[in-house]
């Protein structure tokens, strides 16, 4: 298997090397990061200007690069600019839940859609900053759910939010927003997004949000499909 991994953390996320080592165990691993965080970045591409990639020691036997965009632009210089073949892209360790209506901004998600959108399967993950470096430890729980399930057979894209210690895995659905911003006037015209956690748990663990709230891993099926095909259905009949 031939493992493509990237992040929006950026080259220095701590948690890299120890996922890069991880996964050398399911094959052949190559890194390809954004040189600087790109937290918030969502699905975005550079479409304007030429930006650099820059190939950098990060393990042994391991290819990487560091890409001075964004992550997505990481998945589009691998398998556009290289044109080179993955089995599996795998986005994170993110740190920082992303979970509800906030991986609509999520760069670590991004990657893993534009993966998918390329033809590549692709997981993405994360764990809370307050657990972050004990990131690995429920990995080999969650390879062996995927395995036993088949899970990458049944779907392309999968949202996984991870904790030490959980109280078991649960497949889940999108909740609501956990973040929001205030923004707080600054000089000069400018604002400052200030964020505030605007969770409120319904105890419904098949919820992402209150899924990992409550003690659970998280893992989402998704899918980059944006028409509502239910709507579209009904709607059909309104063509000649």
């Amino acid at each position: 298997m031939r493992i493509l991994i990237t992040n929006d953390d950026g080259v220095n996320a701590p948690q890299l090397i120890p996922l890069i080592r991880w996964c050398r165990k399911l094959g052949d691993v190559t890194a390809i990061v954004p040189k600087f965080e790109q937290s918030g970045k969502s699905h975005g591409i550079e479409l304007h200007k030429a930006f650099e990639v820059k190939k950098v020691s990060l393990a042994p036997d391991v290819e990487a690069y560091t890409v001075d965009s964004t992550p997505a632009d990481c998945i589009r210089i691998a398998l556009l600019g290289m044109k080179e073949k993955f089995d599996l892209v795998i986005s994170g360790i993110n740190r920082g839940f992303n979970m509800g209506g906030d991986i609509l901004y999520s760069g670590t998600v991004g990657a893993a859609s534009e993966a998918v959108s390329l033809g590549v399967k692709s997981i993405a993950i994360s764990t809370s900053a307050k657990f972050y470096d004990r990131a690995l430890e429920p990995l080999d729980d969650v390879l062996a759910f995927f395995q036993e399930h088949k899970l990458m057979e049944l779907n392309d894209i999968y949202n996984v939010n991870i904790i030490p210690e959980a109280k078991g895995i649960r497949i889940t659905r999108m909740g609501g927003h956990y973040f929001s911003d205030d923004f707080i006037p600054q000089k000069n015209d400018m604002f400052m997004p200030r964020g505030k956690c605007v969770h409120v748990d319904q105890n419904n663990i098949d919820l992402d949000t209150d899924c990992i709230i409550n003690g659970y891993i998280s893992i989402m099926p998704m899918t980059i499909n944006r028409v509502n095909m239910d709507i579209y259905h009904q709607l059909t009949k309104l063509n000649p």
